[in-house]
């Protein structure tokens, strides 16, 4: 990992919101309800539970996810009309091995 991606994400982890995402993302079929039309979450979360579940308008949450989305912390996936989203485990290690 290079010095300018760990910035961008450094930044995106500097906002209580985008770090409870990854919280809550860590173990989605706690956090919220399998989507009615995939049932599982082996693509991520529906981004409208996560925009109901943070309680923000919908534009500053899809800036947040677009933002954790560049940065690599997360990985999209659409099926239809509906966009899901999960941790980037593979980014995130980078970036816990680059600052320690």
């Amino acid at each position: 990992m290079d010095i300018k991606i760990a910035t961008e994400i450094g930044k995106c982890l500097s906002n209580e919101t985008r770090v409870q995402i990854l919280e809550w993302l860590k173990e989605p079929e706690k956090n919220f309800p399998p989507h009615e039309t995939l049932k599982h979450f082996e693509d991520g979360v529906c981004v409208t539970y996560i925009h109901e579940k943070a309680g923000l308008s919908q534009s500053t949450i899809s800036t947040y996810l677009t933002n954790m989305e560049r940065c690599g912390l997360l990985i999209s996936t659409r099926h239809g009309k509906w966009s899901y989203l999960k941790r980037n485990e593979k980014t995130i290690k980078e970036y816990i091995n680059f600052i320690s």
